[in-house]
């Protein structure tokens, strides 16, 4: 290629160079704003399905949408009504057989008797080395704590935006289809449209799929846990709630944690968990699962733990929540798309 002008090519790419610099650190700066809104649009997809099973039966839009809205609200009013009183006063409980635990004695035997296990670990010189390097770093570790109580009170805040932005896209969620629909070629834009519901309703019903079995696990938990006398059974079938709302690992770390608090009833108590849970994890595995989100998504195992690990890499636990329904559309769109057009070649 010839060069007429080197001064103007060296302008213009600078600039091209500078422009893409300015855009990669704009699009850094708005990384939370981003996250928000692909947040409230994942959850507007999620309880989309609602909307239309009550529009299919002649509900006006702006009222399915209300109606949707107050039953969301009034179960989580309802959950956190029923738990949160009974998970604080648990919660206390926990602490404060902690503290007798410790004034008692039981903390220094318990500790003995792992010292006596552990000499080679457990001993004085390790202690010390502990203890000097918590003296060097308390105050890092208190400015840490400090930006942690932040981060939860930003948290809320994002909360609040996230269900803020939730609202206005269920709302307007068809016009939005529509208008992303009208920039595609009118050749080519029923194709489009076509995939486009399947993939919107795909990650609604997988949103919807992953309550139930979180919703599964908390209700089993409970009752399992207040059988076995296990102590704190309704702060535990919380945790098994939450967690099992994070997809792939969810439900194996919330297992974890609640077979780790079990052993506060007794060795027996924390292996009848692991027990029922390492139970509970092969039905959901093979039966509940299955059955749940056989309309969901249709993603092979090894695929599944991929777009999950990497979600969660990029953005967390958003990252992961996203990143099924997301694999599953790019298979959507190989199968229904690519492969078409490579056999007619």
């Amino acid at each position: 290629m010839k060069i007429q002008n080197p001064f103007r090519l060296g302008l213009i790419g600078t600039l091209g160079v500078g422009l893409g610099i300015l855009i990669l650190s704009a699009i850094t700066s708005l990384a939370t704003i981003i996250t928000y809104i692909g947040a409230a649009l994942f959850l507007a997809l999620g309880i989309e399905p609602m909307i239309s099973f009550l529009e299919r039966r002649r509900f006006p839009r702006w009222l399915a949408l209300v109606v949707t809205l107050v039953i969301i609200i009034g179960a989580f009013v309802g959950l956190i009504w029923a738990i949160v009183p009974i998970a604080v006063g648990q919660a206390t409980q926990l602490v404060q057989n902690t503290i007798e635990w410790v004034n008692n004695g039981g903390a220094e035997k318990w500790f003995l008797s792992l010292q006596h296990q552990f000499p080679s670990i457990i001993n004085q010189q390790n202690i010390d080395a502990v203890t000097q390097w918590l003296q060097q770093n308390l105050p890092d570790i208190t400015s840490k704590v400090l930006q942690t109580g932040v981060g939860i009170v930003q948290g809320a805040f994002g909360v609040i935006i996230v269900l803020i932005l939730m609202i206005y896209f269920t709302a307007s969620l068809p016009s939005i289809k529509r208008s992303a629909y009208q920039l595609v070629p009118a050749s080519r834009r029923a194709r489009f449209a076509d995939l486009g519901d399947q993939i919107t309703d795909s990650v609604g019903k997988y949103v919807m799929g992953q309550v139930s079995l979180a919703l599964v696990n908390g209700v089993l938990s409970a009752i399992f846990l207040s059988v076995i006398g296990a102590k704190f059974p309704i702060l535990l079938a919380s945790i098994a709630f939450f967690f099992s709302l994070i997809p792939l690992v969810g439900t194996i770390t919330g297992s974890v944690i609640i077979v780790a608090v079990c052993f506060l009833s007794g060795t027996p108590t924390a292996i009848a968990a692991a027990i029922y849970y390492l139970i509970y994890m092969q039905v959901e595995a093979y039966v509940l699962s299955p059955r749940i989100m056989n309309r969901a998504v249709a993603v092979p195992g090894a695929l599944v733990v991929v777009a999950a690990l990497a979600g969660g890499t990029l953005l967390g636990i958003l990252g992961a929540l996203v990143a099924i329904p997301f694999a599953a559309a790019i298979l959507l769109i190989v199968k229904q798309v690519v492969i078409p057009r490579q056999n007619e070649l």
